[in-house]
């Protein structure tokens, strides 16, 4: 028990581990295996398992949204319409 505690040598030889790796010619998974179009194809893969995992929402989900994010925009154009008016108001009343 004389290592110690997340030391990053091997048991059977004592050396690092990304030295052992280096040694043997690994290149890192996956993705060293491939070329371009594997890894491309393989990205595209992901996506889809990815878009598989996706909770779509419902017709009646989206136009509820839609409609609160149509209100929301609404009530903010409001808003920035009274307060632009306001400081042109004021920029006219103090510059004349």
């Amino acid at each position: 028990m004389t290592e110690a505690l997340g030391s990053t040598a091997t048991p059977e030889s004592g050396r690092p581990e990304d030295e052992v790796a280096r040694q043997k010619g690994r290149r890192g998974g996956k993705r060293g295996k491939k070329g371009p179009l594997g890894r491309l194809a393989l990205f595209y893969r992901q996506i889809v398992a990815e878009l598989r995992k996706v909770v779509w929402p419902t017709r009646g989900q989206l136009s509820t949204y839609t409609t609160v994010v149509i209100a929301f925009v609404v009530v903010v154009i409001g808003l920035v319409t009274v307060i632009d008016y306001g400081f042109s108001q004021a920029v006219k009343y103090v510059f004349g």
